[in-house]
């Protein structure tokens, strides 16, 4: 009796352990099945999100599905491009017309052997800035006759050449100051149009982690398409910086070459006077001036 209540009592024990492990056993499987239902779950949730996302990767249609900060960014831009290459258009074409003119102008003046034939020669086509320093310096002589009405003295020819220095000086500041203009646009979208494109991806990269913190999820579909909306602005401000500063540096050489034109027109016009005034002074006739111009050396 004894024998049989202890295996009794030892079977007892040994279902107890069994059940306990079959208990076990169905609470892990559980478990694993709660760990891939959840994710199944979160994805079938993401799924209508996912769907909803622009597969539409081209400049056009990132510019399209952009915030309306980086669309504003981008069209200044591009606005800034279209006027940079507007710019150069129009300064190129003036330059050009502007060296040509005031190169044929100075052959002219170099050719004269007076003031008086210089204005003549300058008179017969488009002089440009030229014909300005002509026309000044014959006015000032005009507005000068009464300081030689009792003869030629050094002092009155010192003032005169002074006076009509000054005239000419002013006449090449204008007509550099006129050919400038355009070009402090091109240095503006050159130093700020970077930093434009630079902010509107602050802007774009800013939305983006916003929509991470909403959606919950780091998945890259999600996030991709708005850093590449934000990537775009600074790309189009790079390509709008680039170009404006290349253009803007060969217009300054451009520019500075037409400077040293002018200077040397100006320079030509003030020998003129200076030729006008020492035949005053030595009272050189008329048939030597002939005959020396004929001859090629001028006087």
């Amino acid at each position: 009796m004894t024998d049989r209540s202890s295996r009794f009592r030892s079977a007892a024990a040994f279902l107890v352990v069994v059940g306990a492990i079959f208990v076990t056993l169905g609470g892990a499987e559980a478990q694993q099945l709660q760990l891939f239902t959840e994710p199944a779950q979160a994805l079938e949730g993401q799924s209508p999100q996912i769907s909803t996302l622009p597969h539409d990767l081209s400049p056009w249609g990132m510019f399209m599905a952009a915030d309306w900060v980086v669309k504003a960014v981008m069209i200044g831009l591009a606005l800034a491009s279209l006027a940079t290459w507007t710019i150069w258009l129009a300064k190129t074409i003036e330059l050009a017309a502007a060296r040509r003119t005031l190169g044929n102008a100075l052959e002219k003046i170099i050719a004269s052997t007076s003031l008086e034939e210089a204005g003549r020669a300058i008179e017969t086509g488009n002089g440009g800035p030229a014909s300005l320093l002509v026309r000044a310096a014959g006015h000032e002589t005009v507005m000068s006759a009464a300081m030689f009405a009792n003869g030629w003295s050094p002092e009155a020819a010192t003032g005169l050449k002074e006076r009509i220095a000054s005239h000419l000086g002013r006449i090449e500041a204008q007509a550099s100051r006129r050919m400038t203009r355009g070009t402090g646009i091109l240095a503006t979208v050159g130093s700020i149009a970077p930093f434009v494109g630079l902010f509107g991806t602050v802007w774009g990269i800013m939305n983006s982690f916003i929509g991470i913190s909403q959606s919950q999820t780091t998945n890259l579909a999600i996030v991709a398409p708005g850093i590449a909306e934000a990537l775009l602005a600074t790309a189009l401000g790079l390509v709008a910086a680039i170009p404006a500063v290349m253009i803007y540096n060969a217009f300054t050489r451009s520019i500075a070459g037409y400077r040293l034109m002018l200077a040397d027109t100006s320079a030509a016009v003030e020998r003129l006077i200076s030729r006008d005034l020492d035949r005053k002074a030595t009272g050189t006739p008329s048939a030597v001036i002939a005959s020396a111009r004929a001859a090629g050396r001028g006087i």
